[in-house]
């Protein structure tokens, strides 16, 4: 078995025009609803997992769609949820994890290929559907940077 890089991305996608959050539910874990995330890959840069991991989770080509993904300069490290462990090698617990936005100037349908279902939903609905503190504190930050915008003079 080829065991999951400890170190991964963390995607939160947001519509500007609706002010809502992508939240997909997982797979492997019906009751978890999270950002895009992934891990990288061997020789990746974090920004190379995150255009690649938003291609393949939502079918946004955001290089093609000319699109901006924001790097939030934010890398966490928690430990590895236990329904989860089983994917890393014997004796891993931590996850690196590095923080990106991408806001959205529409809500699209995304094209699920590793995901049971996805909602746009508002901020608060969002920090209560998933159970990932790390996943809580990157929509946080990006709902601090929206709200920042519109209080700036």
């Amino acid at each position: 078995m080829k065991y999951k890089n400890p170190e991964s991305i963390l995607v939160v996608i947001y519509c500007s025009l609706t002010r809502n959050f992508l939240m997909l539910q997982r797979q492997d874990d019906a009751t978890f609803w999270q950002s895009v995330t992934g891990s990288m890959e061997e020789g990746e840069e974090p920004i190379q997992t995150a255009l690649r991991e938003v291609k393949e989770e939502t079918g946004i080509d955001i290089l093609q769609s000319d699109l901006s993904l924001k790097d939030l300069h934010t890398t966490v490290e928690f430990e590895i949820f236990p329904q989860f462990k089983y994917r890393y090698a014997p004796n891993v617990n931590i996850n690196k994890e590095h923080w990106f936005c991408l806001d959205l100037p529409y809500q699209i349908k995304p094209i699920l290929t590793e995901h049971l279902s996805y909602q746009w939903s508002p901020y608060i609905q969002a920090i209560n559907m998933t159970p990932s503190w790390n996943n809580r504190q990157a929509l946080q930050l990006v709902q601090q940077s929206i709200l920042s915008k519109f209080h700036t003079v």
